[in-house]
């Protein structure tokens, strides 16, 4: 039974998700796996690699051939070389935090009130017409 370390897809239509997973050969892509080794993420900016780096060293130790995009993957992660024994690679970009927004106070913002508002409001502009017609008709 040859055993391959492929990708499986998930996620909807367009906006799929992977898992690195150790298969049969002779399976589906999206069949029965022996084992989930990793997540891929394309979609994401940067995208998002994980691999259990132990059982990569395990299954490549025993015999499992990765599919080419794995192979890509591995080799980016630096897990291919260190099977191989050639030097590592550089490392993977990393998604840099979010910076926060300043706080209100922080830009120089006073509590102070700056008074009524410019603009008039119309209802009650009817009101006080409305009023002043009742008034003017009963007298």
């Amino acid at each position: 039974m040859a055993v391959k370390i492929k990708l499986k897809r998930l996620g909807k239509i367009r906006s799929p998700h992977y898992r690195i997973v150790v298969a049969d050969s002779r399976t589906r892509r999206d069949g029965r796996a022996i084992e989930e080794i990793g997540k891929y993420h394309p979609t994401y900016n940067p995208s998002v690699i994980e691999v259990d780096a132990d059982r990569v060293a395990y299954w490549l130790g025993v015999g499992a051939q990765p599919t080419e995009p794995v192979l890509a993957i591995l080799k980016k992660t630096g897990d291919w070389q260190k099977f191989k024994g050639e030097p590592a690679p550089a490392p993977l970009l990393v998604a840099a935090p979010k910076a926060t927004r300043p706080s209100f106070e922080a830009l120089g913002g006073d509590d102070e009130g700056k008074g009524e508002a410019i603009t008039q409001k119309k209802k009650a502009e009817k009101k006080d017409e409305a009023a002043a017609e009742s008034e003017s008709t009963e007298a």
